[in-house]
């Protein structure tokens, strides 16, 4: 269960594993409203993860323990 930094670079959203070294844009999240926010995210490179979908949108950047998905 990797920890992945999520934050947004000019309207952006981007995620960084740090144990890989590897920096992504976020292609798609399940949930984006701002009372539920989170979900299953796929990651341009084709990797997928998933994290518990929180009740507000979060202040970025934010670092979240995912499930690989």
């Amino acid at each position: 269960m990797p920890n992945i930094m999520i934050r947004e670079q000019d309207g952006i959203l981007t995620g960084y594993i740090a144990k890989k070294d590897l920096e992504a844009e976020i292609t798609s999240l399940e949930f984006t409203e701002p009372d539920n926010w989170g979900g299953k995210m796929e990651l341009s490179n084709g990797m997928s993860f998933y994290f518990d979908p929180m009740s507000e949108q979060p202040e970025l950047p934010i670092t979240i323990r995912m499930r690989r998905g």
